[in-house]
């Protein structure tokens, strides 16, 4: 199984995340779009190693297309081929209230950008005139002195990140792949994500051999008490922070634990970000999370994507692993066997 980690978001620190990620073994790094721009970093991190690339994600409702497509044609091109543009959706306040743009439809919002970025890059490669007319958005105009040409090293993937039944459905209709959403667990994978996966691709007409399932997981990895203590504070403090919004919920719900999201919901609203915490549960950490030593993290991830995903990409949020911890975690990880395709 392929291991992606996370770089860091600063620019200023993107070329150091960069090569230490590559010096652990990993075979990709990928873009949080937080406190800082999600691609400059992989513009960064191209230059200095040779991994994969890939925005986990950009969110796709703010952005015209073809800022998209221009973003990922030309990191395409600097990676010599490396490059994933992910996209995702956010939720109405972030839309709204962070971005200051219009929210509706966002299964069919973030659907309808993947087809158009294709739209794009099917004119940029000379293969159809751009005549894209969607409910969002319009593409019809594309001079020769706006048009980069075909990439050398062919189109970039787009894959969609998803959680819910309609936007991980719209995903298998319509991307190259699937980013799983990791506030999960190995039971709402099997039961939600999987049959909707299924769904969607048998309404585009694919089968699973045509589309990328990439797992993701917070993980807290220690080979000590004190380590794992901390690890495991710091992905709880994630679930509460994930638990708290209502399009979250059918996690816990599938979980047993529906009733914990608005307690969540309401506290969060008042700051009070140390009494979420507590109400995470070890035994919450161990579901939703992946926790143990590098070598249990690693069985932990193969017992929830190993049948399904190629590929991982893992958090470790709150806290620091050591860094040998996460060599050994990394090649654990690499003796997963990938599926011959990713299958639903």
């Amino acid at each position: 199984m392929k291991v992606h980690l996370q770089v860091a978001g600063a620019p200023a620190k993107a070329r150091e995340s960069a090569r230490a990620i590559a010096e652990l073994g990993a075979d990709g790094l990928f873009s949080f779009e937080g406190p800082h721009d999600v691609f400059v970093p992989l513009v960064v991190a191209a230059q200095e190693t040779e991994l994969e690339l890939m925005t986990n994600v950009a969110i796709a409702g703010p952005r015209s297309p073809l800022h998209l497509a221009h973003s990922a044609y030309d990191l395409q091109v600097l990676s010599g081929g490396r490059f994933r543009l992910g996209l995702g959706s956010q939720i109405r306040a972030h839309i709204e209230k962070r971005y200051g743009s219009q929210w509706g439809k966002p299964a069919s919002r973030t659907a309808e950008s993947v087809a158009a970025v294709r739209a794009i890059f099917a004119a940029w490669e000379g293969k159809a005139p751009l005549q894209f007319r969607g409910e969002f958005f319009t593409h019809t105009l594309m001079p020769p002195n706006f048009n980069p040409g075909p990439n050398p090293y062919g189109v970039p993937p787009v894959l969609m990140g998803a959680l819910g039944p309609v936007m991980t459905r719209k995903a298998a209709e319509v991307a190259d792949g699937l980013l799983v959403m990791p506030f999960n667990s190995t039971r709402h994978f099997v039961d939600r994500t999987l049959p909707a996966v299924a769904e969607g691709l048998r309404r585009s007409g694919r089968d699973a051999g045509e589309f990328q399932i990439v797992g993701q997981a917070m993980v807290a990895v220690a080979r000590t008490e004190a380590g794992l203590a901390r690890a495991i504070d710091g992905v709880a403090s994630l679930i509460a922070f994930y638990g708290s919004t209502p399009n979250y919920r059918p996690v816990l719900e599938v979980e047993g634990w529906a009733d914990l999201q608005p307690r969540l919901n309401e506290l969060s609203k008042q700051g009070k970000y140390a009494e979420m915490r507590a109400m995470v549960t070890e035994p919450m950490v161990r579901t939703l999370g992946i926790v143990g030593t590098p070598e249990d993290c690693a069985d932990r991830i193969r017992e929830r994507y190993g049948q399904h995903a190629s590929d991982v990409c893992c958090y470790f949020p709150g806290y620091s692993p050591e860094r040998g911890d996460l060599a050994d975690l990394v090649a654990a990880l690499h003796e997963i066997a990938v599926p011959g395709a990713a299958t639903a």
